[in-house]
């Protein structure tokens, strides 16, 4: 359930407004299944996990489009020859207000969210968007 009061933005974190349920994949998934991933879920990026969820990349369309741009069979990579390594994160109890300022700075759409090495949920702009209209609207319809 989204938020059952009104909050200002200050007072919101990322445990508020983050998506729990992550699709990602294992450092050995085949970059074209990475790629239909992302076609077919419609996300921007998908999380690399170990078994244990410990993340240890993460694979963007951005990825995914330069290594097609080489010329590269996305059949014939896996996830650790596609992935970005040094991903930007964010935890649970970090505030909205400087995940905005982190998004902007870096120019970034999502980002993971770890609780110590493990992968919990990942948040979007669009994630704090809706977070802040349903924490300060006075009713949704």
């Amino acid at each position: 359930a989204y938020l059952t009061r009104t909050r200002d933005l200050k007072t919101l974190t990322v445990r508020d407004v983050m998506e729990d349920a992550v699709c990602t994949v294992s450092p050995q998934a085949k970059g074209s299944a990475i790629a239909h991933i992302v076609g077919e879920q419609h996300v921007g990026s998908v999380p690399v996990v170990e078994e244990d969820r410990t993340l240890v990349g993460l694979v963007s369309e951005f990825d995914l489009l330069r290594v097609m741009d080489e010329g590269k069979d996305l059949g014939q990579l896996v996830a650790t020859d596609i992935m970005t390594r040094d991903v930007v994160t964010v935890t649970e109890e970090m505030p909205v207000k400087e995940v905005v300022h982190l998004l902007q700075e870096r120019h970034l759409i999502r980002v993971p969210v770890i609780k110590g090495k493990t992968l919990v949920g990942m948040v979007a702009r669009q994630d704090i968007v809706f977070g802040y209209v349903r924490a300060t609207a006075s009713y949704m319809p």
